[in-house]
């Protein structure tokens, strides 16, 4: 597999922008499991205010909100999608974000880097973070 460095990735002042900005988070890959860090991170989103809404491919809920099987099932607006998946399957994620037309940041958690997928979410108007953790950043910058 090939490593890539992010050519495109928000700085920490668009980063704290965007928690000031965003409200519902779609989290791609949540796990049920409390040991897993997307579980983790998305409970401390949970926790500070956000809307989370979990999106995987079982389960019926998790945190206490309605699980969907895909990010073009959700109804209603998604401001931010937070994608706990392997680079190669981000291209297809930022497809129905550009599709729903409402999603304003596509965020990669810490380690993963898509460039091609960045560059295609940017082209289409949304903000774009790589390879870094939101609960982290929202500490760090919020």
């Amino acid at each position: 597999m090939e490593c890539e460095i992010p050519a495109i990735n928000a700085n920490p002042e668009e980063i704290k922008e965007i928690f000031e900005e965003v409200e519902t988070i779609a989290v791609i890959g949540l796990s049920p499991n409390p040991s897993k860090d997307s579980h983790r991170v998305a409970k401390y989103l949970q926790e500070v205010g956000y809307k989370i809404i979990p999106v995987y491919p079982k389960e019926e809920e998790i945190l206490g909100e309605k699980v969907y099987r895909s990010l073009a099932e959700i109804p209603g607006s998604v401001d931010m999608v937070d994608i706990f998946r392997k680079p190669a399957a981000v291209n297809p994620i930022v497809q129905v974000c550009k599709e729903r037309g409402d999603v304003k940041v596509v965020w990669m958690q810490a380690g993963i880097v898509n460039n091609e997928a960045a560059q295609e979410a940017e082209k289409a108007g949304m903000k774009v973070v790589q390879s870094r953790c939101a609960m982290v950043d929202h500490r760090n910058f919020v």
